[in-house]
């Protein structure tokens, strides 16, 4: 079983910036593919952005060019670097790994608002 743990959300004005951290446990993590999803209130979880072992990234249009995925695998870690933020932001965000199967967080709260 891996452990996906999220951190690093709060609340952030518009135009402000927060990094989002994803913790996952395992001897394999290099070999996660990682991903950060997002759920609005009322709305369906989206895709926000994934990299794969290999480093190559994929992301949602609403968030290019203000959000970047990356991986630390010495440190278990990927991470969300949100820049710029919107109100339209706002969301619980989850981290998943995903090896033959996938594992879920909890999730983390960003807020954004004035």
């Amino acid at each position: 079983q891996v452990q996906v743990t999220e951190s690093g959300g709060g609340l952030v004005q518009p135009g402000g910036s927060l990094r989002l951290s994803c913790a996952a446990s395992g001897t394999m993590f290099s070999r996660y593919a990682m991903g950060w999803f997002r759920q609005a209130a009322g709305k369906q979880r989206e895709l926000v952005a994934t990299i794969a072992s290999g480093g190559t990234t994929n992301y949602a249009d609403s968030v290019k060019g203000r959000f970047t995925i990356s991986r630390d695998n010495a440190k278990n870690t990927a991470y969300l670097q949100m820049n710029n933020l919107k109100p339209e932001d706002t969301a619980v965000y989850y981290c998943n790994a995903k090896l033959f199967m996938t594992w879920w967080g909890q999730g983390t709260q960003v807020t954004v608002s004035s």
